[in-house]
């Protein structure tokens, strides 16, 4: 983190200051919300969250060597030093905002409805060719992991790749005003919060409130293949660069040539010059995600042959189409989240394997009044794919494994809940399957997986 005296922070996010007389005296290097990470050199935040109150941890915080606490409830120690301010969140967030600026360097910002994650370590893959960058980790991307992100800035980072993920209106202009991005990359428009967005154009609205902080001299990148993202022909006097599998876009690719599980070869296209590029990851998604990267590339200074040689380096993390080998089974760990789309571009991956095919699916949340035809679409997708076993898990799965049923060539089974599927787990599989498993991210399947794993 960038350093800060006590006196900055306070000063950044207007709180008033107690339990010392020497503010300037006391450096912040770190900022943690937990305080069990609290040491030397760290501000324990006070957040209060939907399960537990960072305030009731303030002197267990300060025990374990936090500096200082930022807080909205003054310490009933009165020797833990601490910014007291109205709202701990909103501090954060204005904190962040404040080293953003202060570091004053070039910060891609990552949205859209699918891809978010793999688009963001694919970037960071192709940026970190020639740059010192940080990027979001894990599920930082909302309205505290943001924050929590750019406080991870040190001196040397030369740009920043961050991934924001929202749910509701208003929840991207609070992120891109923190982020105030440079580079603006949506990656899609499709269903999902619908419970809480209506509809895609609802989905857009919400994404694209991205674009209300680009920087002056911004960039934007869209998908030119998605139906609403492509009509886009104007940001604030800005012009999109769009990539796609189309020539008409600005970035392209062509020559197309699945290897498996193993990814995809393809030719990419952009300013009259092309390179043969091998993406280590299955899907057609996963070329858009290589061609957004590439097009972040090229805005910021680097050649195709230098973008070409970050896609190559790309790495997927837990629970977004990783591949786990057992020995006995092949385990496509994908469970972080899903919704229609997801669940679709995932089951396609699937079907690029070789030998014996099963995918294991949960509940999709946060749908709205149509998620019972959303999961009846993907039953019937399912349905028509080449899987020796279909296993649909949760209430809403069911309306899935019905219209899985009525087309299907295989068995598919329905199980009511995640303990169901785990008892029935060790007679399902007979080894040799590859195994895709998926669900939002309130089913907890990474129990499944690791179910998997011991089998």
């Amino acid at each position: 983190m960038i350093t800060l005296t006590l006196k900055e922070l306070a000063g950044f996010c207007g709180g008033r200051i107690t339990g010392t007389d020497n503010p300037e005296g006391i450096a912040i290097h770190a900022i943690t919300t937990d305080s069990r990470e609290a040491k030397s050199g760290c501000l324990f935040a006070a957040v209060k969250g939907e399960k537990t109150d960072g305030h009731n941890y303030m002197e267990k915080a300060r025990e374990n060597g936090a500096e200082a606490v930022l807080c909205s409830r003054v310490p009933e120690r009165a020797d833990i030093p601490a910014v007291v301010v109205a709202d701990t969140l909103t501090a954060l967030q204005q904190t962040a905002k404040a080293l953003r600026a202060k570091a004053g360097i070039p910060v891609v910002g990552i949205g859209g409805s699918v891809g978010k994650t793999s688009t963001k370590e694919m970037t960071a893959a192709v940026l970190s060719v020639k740059y010192n960058l940080l990027k979001t980790e894990g599920n930082f991307n909302n309205e505290l992991g943001v924050p929590l992100t750019l406080f991870r800035l040190e001196k040397e980072h030369e740009l920043a790749v961050l991934e924001m993920g929202i749910s509701d209106f208003g929840e991207m202009h609070v992120l891109a005003d923190i982020v105030r991005p440079d580079v603006c990359i949506l990656t899609n428009i499709g269903d999902c919060h619908l419970e809480f967005l209506g509809d895609r154009e609802g989905v857009l609205k919400a994404k694209s409130e991205m674009f209300d902080f680009l920087t002056d001299k911004g960039r934007v990148i869209l998908n030119g293949d998605d139906a609403l993202l492509g009509k886009i022909a104007d940001v604030h006097g800005i012009r999109p660069v769009f990539y796609g599998l189309s020539p008409e876009e600005d970035v392209w690719a062509d020559e197309i040539e699945a290897a498996g599980l193993a990814g995809s070869s393809c030719r990419i296209h952009a300013g009259g010059e092309s390179v043969k590029v091998f993406v280590p990851a299955p899907g057609e998604h996963m070329i858009y995600n290589a061609l957004a990267g590439v097009a972040a590339g090229l805005v910021l200074g680097m050649t195709l042959q230098e973008t070409a040689e970050g896609i190559g380096n790309y790495a997927g993390i837990s629970g977004r189409f990783r591949t786990v080998e057992t020995g006995r089974l092949t385990i496509i760990d994908d469970c972080y989240n899903a919704n229609p789309m997801s669940m679709k571009a995932s089951l396609t991956s699937l079907a690029s394997a070789q030998g014996k095919r099963a995918a294991i699916l949960g509940d999709m949340a946060e749908l709205g009044e149509k998620e019972k035809a959303f999961h009846e679409e993907v039953g019937a997708f399912a349905a028509g794919l080449p899987l020796s076993l279909l296993c649909c898990v949760g209430r809403r799965s069911e309306a899935m494994a019905e219209a899985a049923k009525a087309a299907a060539a295989f068995p598919v089974k329905y199980f009511p809940d995640r303990e169901a599927l785990l008892a029935a787990l060790p007679g399902l599989f007979a080894g040799g399957e590859t195994i895709l498993v998926k669900a939002s991210h309130s089913m907890e399947f990474p129990e499944v997986v690791a179910a998997l794993e011991k089998l």
